[in-house]
């Protein structure tokens, strides 16, 4: 394949980048990015690459606060735009529930619980992430 880009594909990379808060950054080398701009800009070839799945393994976890919220709303728009699937690993249950629908529970390299969002972070949600997030399985409530 042909490794020079056509005016449509330095747009769509100019609003990819624009997107994950990255503009202007366009020819920055990997060593002169940080380690969450490194992170954005694997989103933004998300943007750009139109694939049907998008794995990505704690993909926010060296992000501040404002930013991390602002790229769990990213995904959330993009998943929803472009009807992806999308395989979201974290240890922030609070990602979870924004932005999942579907979810399953690791305890111990072992699926433990699969079901939706809304039903494990309720008071009857599976006991083993009920202790993780803190919960009190007896009570349903932060122990």
């Amino acid at each position: 394949p042909s490794l020079s880009l056509t005016d449509a594909d330095h747009a769509a990379i100019a609003d990819a980048l624009a997107r994950v808060g990255l503009a202007g950054k366009e020819r920055r080398l990997p060593r002169e990015l940080s380690g969450g701009e490194r992170q954005r800009v694997a989103l933004a070839r998300v943007l750009v690459r139109d694939r049907p799945v998008l794995l990505l393994d704690e993909p926010f976890a060296s992000l501040g606060p404002a930013l991390r919220d602002d790229m769990l709303d990213l995904l959330a728009s993009v998943h929803t735009e472009r009807q992806m699937t999308v395989l979201f690993v974290t240890h922030q249950p609070e990602d979870a529930r924004r932005i999942g629908q579907d979810m399953v529970f690791l305890d111990n390299h072992t699926v433990a619980a699969t079901g939706t969002a809304a039903n494990f972070f309720d008071a009857s949600g599976p006991d083993g992430f009920r202790r993780y997030v803190g919960m009190d399985p007896a009570k349903g409530r932060r122990a």
